[in-house]
C-alpha cells in the first residue's frame, strides 16, 4: 500500500463563526397576563361598589345595604386576588419552561463546538451564565412582561372612566403619566449599561476563580498564591463597585415613580376636595360631583399609578433580564462546528470491521475566521493496520491532521475517508464510534474510576473496565480501582497514572478500529513512556495507529514516519 504525504501547514488563531441557535422568545405568556390584567380591571367594579357604600351611608341607608356590599366587596376581592394568583402561577411556570429550553438550546450550542474552537467560552465563564446569571431571565418574564401589559390595559381603562366623571382629574392623571416613563427610559439606558458590565464582571470573575483554583498547585509550587490572592481581592472589589452602580440606578428609578406618582395623586385630591366644597365648580361636565363621585375618583387616582409602580420596580429586572439574555445568545453562537454532533447516523455494517483505513485528499483547512491556511493540499493515504508516526516541529500542524482524521474539525476543501467512507456531517457520528482518541492531556473526570474508564459507552460493563485496568497496568494501583472516586483533574494519580488510565479507556473501546494518539509520552519520565509505549503497540496489533509525536524513540517504534511540514512522496511496505 502507499502512503504518502504533501502539504504546507501553519498555525493560526481560531476566530469565532458568527451564527446562534433560535432562542425561545418571552412572548407565549399571554394567558397568565390576561388573568392578571383582569384582576386588575376588577378594582373599578370594587371601587364603585365601596364608593356608593359610602354614599349610601351619608344619606343614612341601614345595615342590611352595608352588608350587601360587604358581601360583594369580599366576592369581587376574591375573585380578583383567584385572578392574580392563578395568573402568576401560569406566568411562572412559563418562565421556567422558557428558561430551561433557553439553557437547553445553549447546551447544545456548546455541544456542537469543534474542541479545537479557541472560541469557546471558558467553563467557568459558560457555568456562569448557564447557572447564575441566566436566572435573571425569569424575573424579567414574571415581574416586567406582565407590568408592561397592565400599563397598556389597565391605564387607558382607568382614564376613560375618570374621564366620564371629570374632565379636569383625567386630564392631570394623563399629563402626570408620560413624565413617569420618560424619566424611567432616561434612567434606563444607564441601568442596561451598568447591568450587562455587571454580568461581564461577574462572569470573568467566576472564569477567573475557576481558572485559578484548577492550577492551585502550580501556583503553590511557583509561589504565587499571594498575588493571585491580591488579584481576587481587585477583582472582587470591582464586582462590588459594579453592583453598588446597579442598585443606586434601581433606586434612582424608584425615587422618580413615587415623586410624579405621589403629585399626580396629590393634585386629583386636592381638585376634588376643593370641587366638592363648591370652590371649584368646573371640570365635571357642568355639574358637581356627588360624595360617592368623588371617592370613586379619589380610589381610581392610586390605582392608575399602579401599573407605572410595578413597572418601575420591575424595570431592574428588565435590564437584567436583557442582559443575561444577551450573555445566553452570545454563548450560544456556534464557532467551529464539531461535524455530525447532531447529525444522522449510519447503520453499523456500513463500515468495515477491524481496522479502518485512512485517506485525505486535496484537503484545505484554515481556522474561523479566515487567515493563512493551517493544511493546504494535503494528500495521505494509510492502509488498514498500519502504524503511522506523524513528526514535526511544534506548531507544524500534527494535532491538526489528527482532528481532521477524528472528525473534530471539517476541511474546508478536499475530502476524509475512513475505511472507505467519507467522512461528512452525516457519517462522522458513526465513524467516531469505530475510532479511539487519546490526547497530550488526557481529562480526568470527578466521579469512579469505572465512570472514567467505560465514559458512559454502551456494552462497556465493570468486567472489561477491570481487564482494561490490568492490561493498563494498573492494578497494583490502589487509588485506580474501579471503585475508587477521583477527583476533578484527576486528583489522586499521578501524571503518568493519568496517561494509562487514558489507556484503559482506549482498551476498554474494543470496537475501536482506528486509533489516534497525540503526544502519549511527552511530559513523561523515560521509564514510564516506555511502559506507555509497549502498551499502545500492543493495543494495536490489528488496528490501525496514527500517532503525533515529538518522541523520536516512539517514532522509530512505529515503523512509518510521515514528516508533517515538508513534502514526502514513497512507496512503504504493506501494513503489518
Amino acid at each position: 500500500m502507499q502512503l504518502s504525504s504533501s502539504s504546507t501547514l501553519r498555525n493560526t488563531a481560531v476566530s469565532p463563526v458568527a451564527g446562534a441557535p433560535a432562542f425561545a422568545s418571552a412572548k407565549g405568556i399571554d394567558a397568565g397576563i390576561f388573568l392578571q390584567v383582569l384582576g386588575a380591571w376588577l378594582w373599578l367594579p370594587q371601587a364603585a361598589l365601596l364608593a356608593w357604600a359610602v354614599q349610601q351611608l351619608a344619606q343614612g341607608a341601614g345595615a342590611a345595604v352595608m352588608l350587601r356590599s360587604a358581601a360583594g366587596l369580599l366576592l369581587l376581592g376574591l375573585l380578583r386576588s383567584g385572578c392574580e394568583a392563578w395568573g402568576l402561577r401560569r406566568v411562572f411556570l412559563t418562565a421556567r419552561a422558557q428558561l430551561t429550553a433557553l439553557r437547553a438550546e445553549v447546551a447544545v450550542a456548546l455541544a456542537q463546538r469543534s474542541p479545537l474552537d479557541s472560541a469557546r467560552p471558558a467553563s467557568g465563564l459558560a457555568a456562569s451564565v448557564m447557572a447564575e446569571q441566566a436566572e435573571a431571565v425569569v424575573p424579567w418574564l414574571v415581574r416586567y412582561q406582565p407590568a408592561r401589559w397592565r400599563v397598556m390595559l389597565v391605564l387607558p381603562v382607568i382614564a376613560i372612566t375618570v374621564t366620564t366623571l371629570s374632565w379636569v382629574a383625567a386630564l392631570v392623571l394623563v399629563l402626570a403619566a408620560p413624565l413617569i416613563p420618560l424619566f424611567m427610559a432616561l434612567v434606563g439606558w444607564r441601568a442596561k449599561a451598568a447591568s450587562e458590565a455587571h454580568m461581564l464582571e461577574l462572569g470573568g470573575l467566576n472564569a477567573f476563580l475557576l481558572d485559578r483554583l484548577r492550577g492551585l498547585s502550580t501556583l503553590r509550587a511557583l509561589g504565587a498564591v499571594d498575588a493571585t490572592a491580591l488579584r481576587l481581592r481587585d477583582a472582587a472589589q470591582a464586582l462590588r463597585q459594579r453592583t453598588m452602580a446597579v442598585l443606586r440606578i434601581a433606586f434612582l428609578s424608584s425615587a422618580v415613580l413615587e415623586l410624579f406618582a405621589a403629585l399626580g395623586v396629590a393634585m386629583v385630591a386636592v381638585y376634588i376636595g376643593f370641587h366638592l366644597l363648591g370652590t371649584l365648580e368646573f371640570g365635571a361636565w357642568g355639574r358637581r360631583l356627588s360624595l360617592g363621585e368623588g371617592l370613586f375618583v379619589l380610589l381610581l387616582a392610586p390605582a392608575f399609578f399602579e401599573p407605572l409602580r410595578d413597572l418601575s420596580a420591575a424595570w431592574h429586572d428588565r435590564a437584567a433580564g436583557k442582559a443575561a439574555l444577551e450573555a445566553l445568545v452570545q454563548l450560544g453562537r456556534v464557532g467551529q462546528a464539531l461535524p455530525g454532533a447532531l447529525g444522522a447516523t449510519l447503520a453499523e455494517d456500513s463500515v468495515p470491521s477491524g481496522a479502518l483505513s485512512v485517506a485525505l485528499h486535496g484537503v484545505h483547512f484554515a481556522h474561523a475566521g479566515g487567515g493563512t491556511a493551517v493544511v493546504q493540499d494535503y494528500n495521505l493515504h494509510v492502509a488498514a493496520g498500519m502504524h503511522v508516526a506523524l513528526v514535526g516541529p511544534s506548531g507544524s500542524g500534527k494535532t491538526t491532521l489528527l482532528s481532521l482524521i477524528a472528525g473534530l474539525v471539517a476541511p474546508d476543501q478536499g475530502t476524509v475517508a475512513i475505511g472507505g467512507v467519507p467522512l461528512t456531517a452525516a457519517t462522522a457520528s458513526t465513524l467516531r464510534q469505530r475510532m479511539a482518541w487519546m490526547g497530550q492531556r488526557p481529562h480526568v473526570f470527578a466521579g469512579t474510576v469505572q465512570s472514567n474508564v467505560s465514559l458512559g459507552r454502551a456494552g462497556v460493563a465493570r468486567p472489561q473496565v477491570e481487564a482494561a485496568m490490568q492490561w493498563a497496568a494498573l492494578g497494583d494501583v490502589a487509588q485506580a480501582h474501579p471503585g475508587s472516586t477521583l477527583g476533578e483533574g484527576g486528583s489522586g494519580l499521578s501524571g503518568g497514572e493519568a496517561v494509562r488510565l487514558a489507556l484503559a479507556r482506549v482498551a476498554a473501546h474494543t470496537q475501536a478500529g482506528l486509533l489516534l494518539v497525540d503526544e502519549p509520552t511527552a511530559h513523561l519520565d523515560s521509564q514510564t513512556a516506555q511502559r506507555v509505549t509497549d502498551a499502545l503497540l500492543q493495543l494495536a496489533v490489528g488496528k490501525t495507529l496514527i500517532v503525533a509525536t515529538h518522541d523520536p524513540v516512539l517514532a522509530a517504534r512505529l515503523g512509518h514516519v510521515v514528516q508533517v511540514g515538508e513534502p514526502v512522496a514513497e512507496e512503504l511496505a504493506c501494513a503489518r
